[in-house]
C-alpha cells in the first residue's frame, strides 16, 4: 500500500468503508474518510468516539477489506416451525 493507493479508497464516491489488517494483526475499521490524513510513508488515523489516534506506516498494513453497506456481514438465523 501507498499514499495514492490509499488517497484512492478515500475519495471514491461514494466512498465505502474499509477495514485497515495490519501486519501486528490488529485491524481498524475506516468509516469516515475525514478521520483519515494520508503523508507521505503512513497515515493519521482518529478513531471515533474519543481521544484515541495512531499513526500507521504503510508498511505495515497487510490488507484492506471491504466492509458492506458499511456494516461488517452476519449472517440471518431462520426460523424454524
Amino acid at each position: 500500500m501507498n499514499a495514492d493507493e490509499l488517497r484512492e479508497l478515500l475519495t471514491r464516491d461514494p466512498f465505502e468503508p474499509f477495514r485497515l489488517r495490519l501486519t501486528s494483526g490488529d485491524t481498524y475499521e475506516i468509516r469516515d474518510p475525514q478521520s483519515v490524513a494520508v503523508m507521505k510513508s503512513r497515515m493519521f488515523v482518529a478513531m471515533p468516539g474519543g481521544d484515541h489516534w495512531l499513526f500507521v506506516p504503510f508498511l505495515h498494513v497487510a490488507a484492506i477489506e471491504s466492509i458492506r453497506n458499511g456494516h461488517a456481514s452476519r449472517r440471518r438465523k431462520r426460523r424454524s416451525g
